[in-house]
């Protein structure tokens, strides 16, 4: 769920005075840009725990602009995630070539790296080239040695989503959702998915098209947004990313997933075996066939994840998702 796309116009965006301070002080330094306090603000659509704006200023070269992306923090995302722990990740990444470069931090928000390439669209996870370049990174992610505890966070996170999802919502509501039974629908999750020969890997949990970047000159795929990073299976991580193939953010009913775009066995089995393979060692055939069983199990929680996590956002108003869940949404229920 997460990332900035499509880019929208505004001349006037909503900038605090000391994220201007910063910006024209930090191009100050750039001996190619013309004027620092000429600054354009673009608004980018689509985010959903942040306000995130494109920054560009006119350069004496061939008509290129100094670009940098500035990202303002939401207020009450603490209930998701912490926002330390993600500062500490996006920090790690930077360093390690993996994601944008961090260029200035402020009291709440950043001043990122612009990465000159696009964002990938819904279509674009379908695309085989594209989906395998995502595998070989998601394989590359999951490998990352980050600090820190290497335990899953995945059912600790789901329980404490669920608390204040109990919290914050009505009575009415939260027997609408059948907020009460999750409790025991998580530790029956919990157990039957905690196998002893799941592979734990430093994961990104939430691998929808709008945190990735593509490149279309070098033909390479960027991972962004790490909120919601952490040590988790590896087969969840690839489960929710073939989930986002039924969604776009992008329409009137961007809550709304089509399951009839979700890939079929073969794209599935495409998927993993380009995973495995991309370690350099060809996999077993059992091994694929493993993986398969574990992302198709590990769906489940996917799936319960994200769908605690629309009650709460409709309830904070945090995301930018209408509100849309009612009585008859309540799948789990039924």
């Amino acid at each position: 769920m997460g990332a900035a796309t499509n880019v929208v116009d505004n001349k006037e965006a909503r900038l605090p005075r000391e994220v201007k301070d910063a910006l024209q002080s930090m191009a100050s330094e750039w001996d190619d840009v013309v004027d620092s306090k000429a600054l354009q603000v673009i608004p980018l659509k689509g985010a959903m725990t942040n306000e995130v704006f494109q920054i560009k200023w006119p350069t004496r070269g061939d008509n290129v602009s100094q670009k940098v992306l500035v990202r303002i923090y939401g207020e009450g995302v603490d209930v998701f995630f912490d926002r330390e722990d993600e500062i500490r990740t996006f920090e790690f990444m930077s360093k390690h070539g993996q994601g944008p470069r961090l260029l200035r931090r402020f009291r709440n928000g950043r001043i990122e790296e612009f990465i000159r390439a696009r964002t990938l669209s819904a279509s674009d996870l379908r695309d085989p080239a594209i989906s395998a370049l995502i595998a070989t990174r998601l394989r590359e992610f999951h490998e990352l040695d980050m600090p820190g505890p290497k335990k899953v966070w995945l059912w600790d996170r789901l329980r404490k989503w669920l608390k204040a999802a109990k919290r914050l919502s009505p009575l009415e509501e939260a027997k609408a959702f059948c907020l009460e039974s999750l409790e025991e629908e998580i530790s029956i999750l919990e157990k039957k998915l905690s196998a002893r020969h799941q592979r734990i890997g430093f994961c990104h949990n939430d691998l929808q098209y709008g945190n990735i970047m593509f490149d279309e000159g070098t033909k390479s795929v960027t991972i962004i947004d790490y909120e919601y990073a952490s040590y988790n299976p590896v087969a969840f991580d690839i489960a929710n990313h073939l989930c986002e193939m039924a969604a776009d953010y992008h329409t009137e009913t961007p809550h709304v997933m089509d399951y009839s775009k979700y890939p079929g066995l073969e794209e599935r089995l495409r998927f993993l075996r380009v995973y495995l393979n991309s370690s350099g060692k060809k996999p077993r055939d059992s091994e694929v066939q493993q993986l398969l069983q574990d992302v198709e199990k590990y769906t489940l929680a996917s799936h319960l994840t994200w769908g605690v996590w629309g009650i709460i956002s409709v309830i904070l108003a945090i995301s930018t998702i209408p509100k849309s869940f009612d009585d008859n949404a309540c799948t789990w229920c039924q």
